[in-house]
């Protein structure tokens, strides 16, 4: 048995054994009975990590009043405390730490996060769950000193239960532990082109349920048929409910009052299955985002939310949204707000964000690197902006390693249950530009493997890297041959040659399947002007994206995406001029002061032009 063999052996192992199983997770949290605990939070930094370890670097005692996750408060004047939180040391909440105080600008390490609350139940006989939209990297969560769990990976949800035992009516305690260090073997790893953003950057909420509850659903219509008509008839839609705490034979009541639709079955003790006939639904679709309310009740629970009906497949070389071509005009986005340098968290951010990417007549986003934010998504439902969801899975992390495989398909796992009901996600990426050997190979398609066990009612893909020839660019990365679309990242003219290159370049695929060019981008300082030969120049960047929009005119019959790198200027401390970056990545066609570019308008035109001819 060689090493690739053996690494894909470890990996098969890893799998079967159930290894990589992430936790349930409640659907649509903001629709349920919550209290809100954003806001200010007090907080203590920890780059020793004393609150947690003891002085032989083993974890503190539950009880040790040393222990961070105690408030530190002394019980007379002769005990000895070395913490403690106040009121001239807080946070926001959600929000990252970086953007907060210049002295966490660079910093990477632990901060204790601490907040009071009261809460009375509504019934006794209720359960109240913790919830947290994401905290980077790593969270260990305690509840009036008892420790309620802990959490690995920055842009997921999660949540923990709270027993009876340990919920007060006043003055509970609630202190999490947050730490964004990078590690060799985390997801993402140590080396990555953006800005680790620190903290509780999502909403935190408590959510009371009944005793037994509606924990999760999935509904959407089955693929097949080419019908490009906007109103489906008689369409079947297939799906699932499952329930926490209930027992085998519960009645689950499902409706959908626009469509006159109400189904009762019986919960079979796991996951049931069941399905629906819609004599007349409206699709929806990047020109109608047309969602129905839908609602499942279960006992004392009801679940709503608001769902749209759209197939997406693949035909041959081209993506069929509703059985119709569609052509993706796209831009890349990261979850940042750039005039503010912090982490977007709000509808708010992403009404703004989304609405940049609307003015430049896009109908597609990839979401990069990481699972953004909900609020991101549901504004993209409620927009018809279609999107491109993709897990960490950055550049080289350690693919030999099964342990990193199980975090990756956590993560994967925790995005794909927190949105398998958002009509704009068409396509779940597993990764970015990670580099092809044996072992990567194998361990990409593990996760596109368990991506399509998870959903198989959306595309797959993921970033591939190309290799360049003066003469052809050939695209034949092999884990193009395991996912529905190939996507490939291109610099021509910025990394390789000058923007002229651009017009002898030729491309080709070895793979029979949808192209999407998902990156490509030259760095300009906004408001600085010079000729279109001179780097970091306005001019530059629009003579780049000038020669690029002429060769995707070129482009093989399969070319049906674009997504430029990228909407916005970000942070990243890879970037370091002195005087052009300053800590910024400057690929973006609005500056970090929140400027239009030069070049913006050339990819306007070119997706204006697109719309109009209705062809690529």
């Amino acid at each position: 048995m060689n090493f690739t063999e053996a690494i894909a052996l470890s990996l098969c192992l890893a799998l079967s054994l159930g290894t990589a199983k992430a936790q349930n997770l409640l659907t649509n949290p903001h629709a349920r009975a919550t209290l809100s605990l954003n806001g200010e939070w007090q907080y203590i930094i920890d780059p020793y990590e004393t609150g947690f370890y003891d002085y032989r670097f083993k974890e503190k005692a539950e009880r040790d009043p040393g222990a961070y996750w105690n408030s530190g408060a002394a019980d007379s004047r002769t005990d000895l405390r070395e913490h403690g939180y106040d009121d001239q040391a807080t946070l926001r909440v959600p929000g990252d730490w970086n953007a907060q105080d210049p002295k966490f600008l660079y910093y990477e390490g632990t901060v204790w996060y601490k907040k009071d609350f009261d809460y009375q139940k509504k019934s006794a006989e209720n359960r109240v769950f913790l919830y947290f939209g994401a905290v980077n990297y790593q969270a260990e969560v305690y509840l009036n000193g008892k420790k309620l769990g802990r959490h690995i990976g920055g842009f997921t949800p999660f949540q923990f239960e709270i027993p009876d035992s340990v919920l007060q009516e006043q003055d509970n305690l609630l202190v999490v532990k947050v730490d964004n260090k990078r590690y060799k073997d985390a997801v993402p790893t140590v080396n990555t082109d953006w800005w680790n953003y620190g903290g509780i950057t999502r909403d935190v909420l408590l959510i009371e349920t009944p005793g037994f509850f509606v924990e999760d659903y999935f509904l959407q219509l089955k693929n097949g048929g080419t019908n490009a008509r906007p109103i489906a008839e008689n369409a079947e839609a297939a799906g699932w409910v499952e329930l926490n705490g209930a027992t085998k034979g519960e009645k689950v009541h499902i409706a959908i009052p626009e469509l006159n639709l109400e189904k009762t079955i019986a919960y079979a003790g796991e996951r049931t299955a069941f399905s629906l006939r819609l004599p007349e639904v409206e699709l929806w679709s990047d020109a109608n985002p047309k969602r129905y309310a839908i609602s499942i009740r279960a006992g004392q629970d009801e679940l709503n939310d608001q769902i749209g009906f759209r197939t997406i497949a693949v035909e041959g070389k081209q993506i069929l949204l509703n059985g119709k071509p569609v052509f993706l005009r796209g831009i890349c986005l990261h979850e940042e707000m750039p005039m503010e340098a912090r982490r977007a968290y709000s509808k708010e951010d992403a009404t703004t964000l989304l609405g940049w990417a609307a003015e430049l007549n896009c109908n597609f986003v990839r979401l990069a690197h990481y699972p953004h934010n909900e609020h991101m998504v549901r504004t993209a439902d409620s927009l018809g902006i279609l999107l491109w969801s993709e897990i960490p899975v950055y550049w080289t992390i350690d693919f030999g390693n099964p342990e990193v495989l199980e975090k990756a398909q956590a993560q994967l796992q925790e995005m794909i249950a927190r949105d398998r009901n958002r009509p704009s996600i068409i396509i779940w990426s597993v990764g970015n530009e990670t580099p092809v050997s044996p072992t990567r190979t194998a361990f990409m398609k593990e996760l596109v493997k368990t991506a399509r066990g998870l959903d198989d009612t959306r595309l797959i893909s993921a970033a591939l890297e190309v290799h360049y020839n003066r003469d052809k660019n050939t695209i034949d990365d092999p884990l193009g041959a395991a996912t529905d679309v190939v996507s490939v990242n291109e610099y021509l003219g910025w990394y390789v040659g000058l923007p002229s290159y651009c017009q002898t370049a030729q491309w080709e695929t070895v793979y029979d399947k949808p192209l999407i060019i998902s990156e490509t981008g030259a760095g300009s300082l906004g408001g600085f002007h010079a000729d279109s030969l001179t780097r970091w120049s306005e001019e530059y960047q629009e003579w780049f994206y000038e020669e690029q929009v002429k060769m995707m005119k070129r482009m093989p019959d399969n070319y049906t995406g674009f997504t430029p790198w990228i909407l916005t200027d970000f942070r990243s401390p890879k970037r370091n001029h002195p005087v052009y970056q300053e800590g910024w990545n400057r690929k973006g066609l609005i500056s970090n002061t929140g400027d239009k570019k030069k070049a913006f308008y050339v990819l306007q035109a070119y997706y204006n032009w697109i719309e109009a001819q209705g062809q690529k």
